[in-house]
């Protein structure tokens, strides 16, 4: 899994006011959660585009004041209206410990239903996965040539080494339906 840096310094004050003045000064006040305690910081907001802008996720290596923390993205809030980032949570991750985050799901190759007339429906983007963060990849990649028209994919098809889906297993990740064109071109041979 890749791995980002961001750099943060650590919080005193925790009021309202203070939360105001940092959001003011272009800071986002964030939280780390899951180590010995938590620990409250705030980074630039624009240290948060590369993390959130982007449908892959990150083992991020906090820096706060000269401490570094590996981490991954856990929650964000944003304004109702402005849509500026408001405030992020993160959870501290340990080498022996699984967590639990959402993976992108890659489509490798071409499928026998698309070339014959198919459509392509990707239904889930995102996968759910628990693994050791070691184990945890980039991507998770379904190979699809097989795939015939009306077929499908679903969650209890797919295994990968060292990580458990959490999904549903009978949810469908990708299929093909038949368009008008192929349902007719299928009648008139049959």
């Amino acid at each position: 899994m890749q791995t980002i840096e961001i750099k943060g310094t650590v919080r005193t004050d925790l009021g309202k006011t203070a939360t105001k003045q940092l959001r003011c000064e272009g800071k986002v006040p964030c939280v780390v959660y899951g180590g010995d305690e938590n620990i409250h910081f705030y980074a630039n907001e624009n240290d948060f585009s590369k993390i959130i802008f982007t449908p892959n996720t990150y083992i991020i290596k906090l820096d706060l004041n000269g401490k570094v923390f590996d981490c991954i993205l856990q929650d964000t809030q944003y304004h109702p209206v402005q849509d500026n980032l408001l405030h992020a949570d993160f959870l501290q991750i340990s080498e022996d410990k699984a967590i639990v985050v959402e993976v992108p799901v890659k489509l490798n190759g071409l499928a026998e239903g698309v070339k014959a007339g198919g459509k392509l429906q990707l239904e889930q983007r995102k996968l759910k996965v628990k693994a050791l963060p070691k184990d945890l990849p980039d991507t998770l990649n379904i190979d699809i040539t097989k795939v015939g028209l009306g077929g499908k994919i679903q969650v209890a098809q797919l295994s990968y080494d060292n990580v458990e889906l959490l999904n549903a297993k009978n949810s469908v990740v990708v299929a093909v339906r038949l368009t008008r064109a192929a349902r007719a071109a299928q009648q008139a041979k049959g």
